[in-house]
């Protein structure tokens, strides 16, 4: 049995384009996947299907619902915030024993978990993604942008990551609507810094052979 964590530099970056992408190429192998997305905020009920959530089930080619939804996304929360402030805007909080618990391995092959928003969101008062990461203790993929800042930003995730004792596995380069320069320099430059890692770059709007680059 095999597990990954994808996280990300911050919100909007791709997690779920690569969290998608990998559940689809985990079946074409015949490989059983097992999918969550635990956490979600922003979420609208009328674009089920447009979510996160929506995305992932149809990577899985299950039919999205609202019993399905619920299957892979129990804390659900309607405000575009971090999770801690989307919570308390509805009086509610997430149990973060819970939220582990839920998201360990069980009879399927793989497990992806997505996280939510960046590596170092809140999710409790003093709980992080990162906390969540680390408790699991899955090799985390981080996604990053190819926009104007990534480098810092990729640069000081994986630092935050490797100081809390996280295993960050690769890095996955997913290409920003919106690059000062080309997908390929942005990994040779975080490259030079984390040569220890696969970079790999995605197109904007392609796919790449994740399972081979990451040895899977």
């Amino acid at each position: 049995m095999s597990a990954c964590f994808v996280t990300s530099t911050g919100t909007e970056i791709g997690k779920t384009y690569v969290t998608a992408m990998l559940c689809r190429e985990l079946r074409r192998k015949d490989i059983t996947v097992r999918a969550l997305k635990p956490v979600l905020s922003g979420f609208e009920p009328e674009n089920a299907v447009e979510c996160d959530s929506g995305i992932i089930l149809n990577a899985l080619g299950r039919t999205v619902s609202e019993a399905s939804i619920n299957e892979i996304t129990p804390w659900r929360f309607a405000a575009p915030l971090s999770p801690d402030m989307a919570a308390a805007r509805e009086g509610r909080m997430i149990d973060f024993n819970a939220l582990v618990e839920f998201s360990q391995t069980g009879d399927e092959e793989f497990l992806v978990v997505e996280g939510v928003g960046g590596a170092m969101v809140p999710l409790t008062s003093h709980k992080t993604v990162l906390d969540w990461i680390v408790a699991l203790g899955y090799p985390a993929l981080v996604v990053a942008g190819s926009y104007l800042g990534t480098i810092s930003h990729t640069l000081t995730t994986v630092n935050a990551m490797r100081v809390q004792g996280a295993a960050v596995s690769a890095v996955v380069v997913s290409e920003s609507e919106i690059s000062p320069v080309s997908v390929s320099e942005t990994v040779d430059t975080i490259l030079r810094f984390l040569d220890d890692i696969p970079v790999i770059a995605v197109p904007r709007g392609g796919t790449v052979d994740l399972m081979q680059a990451l040895d899977f």
